[in-house]
């Protein structure tokens, strides 16, 4: 399966640009690889910002109603029917 990609047009500090280039080029850089590494940072930052949004909706619950929680989604989770 082949990914469609988009391009993007961003702009950073100078700073930045020469860091982040010399960390890709201290490993070996090839075509391609700065916009792995984003890619991938942007994914990871997503999911960072993701788990401290869930975090602060959750905060008020208690551990033990957390995990019962949680518990139950795996629960429900593992009873629906997969998809074929």
């Amino acid at each position: 399966m082949t990914e469609t990609m988009t391009r993007w047009t961003v702009s950073v500090s100078k700073d930045t640009d020469i860091a982040v280039r010399s960390f890709l080029a201290q490993r070996g850089l090839k075509k391609g690889d700065l916009s792995k590494f984003i890619e991938e940072a942007v994914k990871w930052r997503v999911l960072d910002q993701t788990m401290a949004e869930a975090r602060r909706k959750f905060a008020d619950l208690s551990p033990d109603d957390l995990q019962a929680l949680l518990d139950e989604a795996a629960t429900a989770a593992r009873q629906t029917p997969k998809a074929v």
